[in-house]
């Protein structure tokens, strides 16, 4: 037990000054977003993009309209990352109850809307509106108004940048923030998605999809089986393979393929990455853990050429199967 005239060593430590600055600079941008009365609020809808983008039944895929829509799709991530997962609060989302970042502001934001589900009362400042009932969103992130805002998220995990320089001229569309309502975790949601996903692909010219996908839970011993699996059958070719950053790299081949049963693994994988698999993705070199959302988060690329034929297809070269 330190004594006050002689100051515990972990108070003076580098890695506590490192820490503390972390935490100060997290609190800053914190305080900035808070601050900023229209974070969130998304550009008009493209010039030639539909309104809506695909309907199947009551269930129909959009991009937000509003700021209040986006302001809804950061409710259901807060419900879901926070409530139902156990990704931990900043200052922001915990006194607001929403999931929010910087990225919100440059992103578009897709939306699945139950349009038989009883929609939200609100009152805003021209008095009372009905809000749609938002089930599903992802959040998409372009190269141009990532590259004008200083990078994309993935960048704070995986090493982006020798990617984009190996391939210019090329254009990258960042997939994340992916998140359904329990009840609606089913073909026809995650369809629509994917559908509202390949619309938008199309109608901006992207040449490839990335993003993090994440394993929940933080113990990658526990994980190795499944990582093992990732990085010994679904590795990204050398032109794709995206690095974690150094400082934050957690091995996925410390155990041999031998050692590995697929079926289990495959069987073991979240269905987010199962469905990125099956499409046609690969998978980055080195996971991260990220200990604020509570899960170990592997990086996944999808090239255009990578898609599986039989999906694009299914989902029409023109992106017309659910066409509203």
């Amino acid at each position: 037990m330190p004594s006050r005239q002689s100051p515990d060593r972990t108070l003076t430590s580098p890695s506590f000054h490192a820490a503390a600055s972390r935490f100060v600079a997290g609190l800053q941008r914190s305080s900035a977003i808070l601050l900023q009365p229209h974070h969130g609020l998304p550009d008009p809808p493209p010039h030639g993009m539909p309104g809506s983008l695909g309907r199947i039944g009551a269930l129909e895929v959009r991009l937000a309209r509003t700021r209040h829509e986006v302001k809804q799709a950061q409710q259901l991530r807060f419900r879901v990352f926070y409530e139902e997962m156990s990704a931990v609060p900043d200052l922001v989302s915990r006194l607001k109850r929403r999931d929010i970042d910087s990225y919100d502001a440059i992103c578009d934001h897709l939306l699945v809307i139950d349009h038989a589900a009883p929609p939200r009362l609100r009152i805003g400042r021209k008095g009372p509106k009905l809000a749609p009932a938002i089930v599903g969103t992802y959040r998409l992130l372009r190269q141009e108004r990532a590259e004008a805002a200083g990078g994309f998220y993935s960048a704070g995990e995986f090493d982006i940048e020798p990617m984009l320089r190996a391939h210019p001229g090329r254009s990258f569309l960042e997939l994340g923030r992916s998140c359904v309502l329990p009840r609606y975790r089913d073909k026809r949601t995650i369809e629509l998605l994917w559908h509202g996903i390949w619309t938008y692909v199309l109608h901006y010219g992207i040449d490839v999809m990335f993003g993090c996908a994440s394993i929940e839970g933080t113990d990658a011993l526990r994980h190795a089986p499944t990582l093992g699996f990732l990085h010994h059958h679904a590795s990204a070719p050398e032109p794709w393979r995206v690095s974690a950053l150094p400082d934050r790299l957690v091995a996925m081949d410390t155990l041999p393929a031998s050692a590995i049963d697929p079926k289990r693994a495959l069987h073991d994988l979240p269905p987010l990455i199962k469905g990125y698999l099956r499409i046609g993705a690969r998978i980055g070199e080195g996971a991260v853990v990220d200990y604020r959302f509570g899960t170990t988060d592997v990086l996944v690329v999808l090239p255009l050429e990578f898609i599986n034929p039989r999906y694009i297809g299914h989902f029409g070269a023109d992106a017309s199967r659910h066409a509203a």
